[in-house]
């Protein structure tokens, strides 16, 4: 594996080796699944490995990151450096104003 040496001596590792990195640490929770609005407009998968996939209506990758659970609550981290969270409540996922269901 090809490590990228950044300025102060960090290294960068390459996107899949983070991914193998994370997958290790994620513990695993009952809520990996797919998730969506009553209206399917919006669906979350949320992978096992600890990525998730966004879909928006005819965009089925929206967009797409990493998060964890915590109990019952969710982080998320896009690729894109935007975050949110949300909760599962009585097998609902209320996300950013949405309610979204076990599909």
């Amino acid at each position: 594996m090809k490590a990228l040496t950044l300025a102060m001596g960090l290294t960068a590792l390459p996107l899949a080796a983070q991914e193998i990195s994370m997958t290790d640490q994620t513990a695993p929770h009952p809520y990996a699944d797919v998730w969506v609005t009553e209206d399917g407009h919006v669906r979350h998968e949320l992978l096992p490995n600890g990525r998730y996939v966004e879909a928006r209506g005819n965009r089925e990758r929206a967009y797409q990151g990493r998060y964890e659970v915590t109990g019952d609550h969710i982080e998320y981290w896009d690729d894109t450096g935007f975050t949110a969270d949300g909760d599962f409540v009585d097998g609902v996922l209320y996300h950013g104003g949405m309610v979204l269901h076990r599909k």
